[in-house]
């Protein structure tokens, strides 16, 4: 027992199961923590013979001391014969899934929905859940009251955004720009995978007691499984010599190579600050990516086009915009102009990404490695801990970046002994292209020389 104050609020230890902490000065006035982390203020009473809860809201929304001056007045009404959590629940058997959709939105927008890592969704995830709420949830869903929903009418939802039921052409705010929205395997998981989250939301906020999204049979999503082969790492990298020459194209060539180099998200790559790239220490040292704060070990070729381009470029981005100071931003319609009609219409930024880890595990790094390489969650542990760079993940970077290199050039090299010091670096890829072409003395001489 205590008085709940914000301290004792923030001190509360999360555990595997709920519990709740109830206030020593006012009967009935208690916290809830829940396993996920968050907390809910509530109040506890008897009415009609039973125990009942009525959640007053949130912590962060809701302080210790508003919260307790609306538990007087709710148990005040208790105390007159009113039942407040009666009334609440009859209010929201008729919600309805557009009406919860729009209490889900306006959380996600104040930042109250959290993503990976107890983390306020990011501004690119909140656009892709809006849209996916907008143009198939609602459309599909939107009149069923939220109490009513059962499995059965979730996997309808995902057999008709798979059917393309919801596709549709749709105009936005850039001039004569439209958007097509499809539907697909890849569309229905994520959608399904949403609505799912929203229900939860909906069980957290009392309106329904189980999930009915629970259990739901999604399909793979083919397109994250799809990899380069060596075959088709030549191909882009003539794609990518050919597109060069057109000097609009120019810079996107060069961002789609480092994606290609590093295993970097295209986001994060093309929102590369120069004070994130610490060449001397073979990282770029990202403030917010998807996984929150990461360092990413990057390769020789990565770090020796960093160094030439920071000696050219100035201003806050490596790859700068036309604006003042700002990010590069046509990128998305260069990638479909260059890739369009090509062997490799199909590819996008994150099967480079996926095939950069692919490279990666059959070189035969551990997955571990590959997941501090490319910033996955897996690898958050490891990154924690990354101060210095150690030999073998910039080993492990070296070897992948180049091996990559060496195919979009049209040789292919692997690497075997590697230093931290740059000269030993260098003469180890040097050594190891020269070994591809076939000049096996000149090799051997930078081998000794080195």
């Amino acid at each position: 027992m205590a008085r709940l104050t914000k301290r004792v609020v923030d001190a509360a230890a999360v555990r595997e199961k709920d519990y709740f902490i109830w206030d020593d000065e006012l009967p009935g006035f208690g916290l809830r923590i829940f396993a996920s982390g968050k907390r809910s203020y509530l109040i506890q009473y008897r009415a009609a013979g039973r125990t009942r809860r009525y959640t007053i809201g949130l912590h962060g929304i809701w302080t210790a001391e508003t919260a307790r001056q609306e538990a007087k007045v709710q148990l005040g009404r208790v105390a007159q014969g009113d039942n407040p959590s009666e009334e609440r629940l009859l209010d929201h058997q008729a919600i309805t899934v557009k009406e919860l959709c729009a209490l889900y939105l306006k959380d996600l927008e104040a930042g109250l929905i959290l993503g990976k890592g107890g983390r306020p969704k990011k501004a690119g995830t909140i656009i892709s859940d809006v849209g996916r709420i907008k143009r198939h949830i609602i459309p599909l869903i939107g009149n069923r009251r939220v109490k009513d929903l059962v499995k059965a009418d979730i996997a309808k939802v995902l057999k008709d955004v798979m059917a393309g039921k919801t596709a549709v052409t749709v105009k936005t705010k850039k001039l004569r720009g439209k958007s097509i929205v499809r539907g697909g395997a890849g569309t229905a998981t994520r959608t399904v995978g949403l609505l799912g989250g929203i229900l939860t939301y909906a069980m957290e906020a009392g309106i329904i007691t189980s999930n009915p999204a629970h259990g739901i049979r999604k399909p793979k999503d083919n397109v994250r499984g799809r990899r380069l082969t060596e075959a088709e790492y030549r191909t882009l990298g003539e794609m990518l010599r050919k597109a060069a020459e057109i000097e609009k194209y120019a810079m996107t060539v060069e961002i789609i190579r480092q994606i290609a180099l590093t295993g970097c998200r295209r986001s994060e790559m093309i929102n590369l600050k120069w004070a994130e790239v610490d060449t001397d220490a073979s990282c770029l040292r990202l403030a917010d990516s998807k996984e929150g704060a990461s360092v990413r070990p990057i390769g020789l070729p990565a770090v020796e086009y960093l160094e030439a381009r920071r000696e050219e470029q100035i201003g806050t981005y490596v790859f700068p915009g036309q604006g003042e100071d700002n990010a590069f931003g046509s990128f998305p319609n260069h990638w479909r102009n260059i890739f369009r009609g090509s062997p490799l219409a199909d590819v996008t930024a994150h099967v480079l990404r996926h095939s950069f880890a692919s490279i990666a595990n059959d070189l035969g790094f551990t997955e571990v490695t590959i997941a501090a390489l490319v910033g996955h969650s897996k690898g958050s542990v490891t990154s924690n801990y990354i101060h210095t760079l150690d030999t073998a993940l910039i080993m492990a970077a070296d070897t992948i970046s180049g091996y990559i290199q060496g195919l979009l050039d049209g040789v292919e090299f692997k690497q075997t002994a590697y230093a931290l010091d740059r000269d030993s670096r260098k003469a180890a890829l040097s050594r190891f292209l020269l070994q591809a072409i076939g000049d096996e003395e000149t090799a051997e001489t930078e081998c000794i020389a080195a």
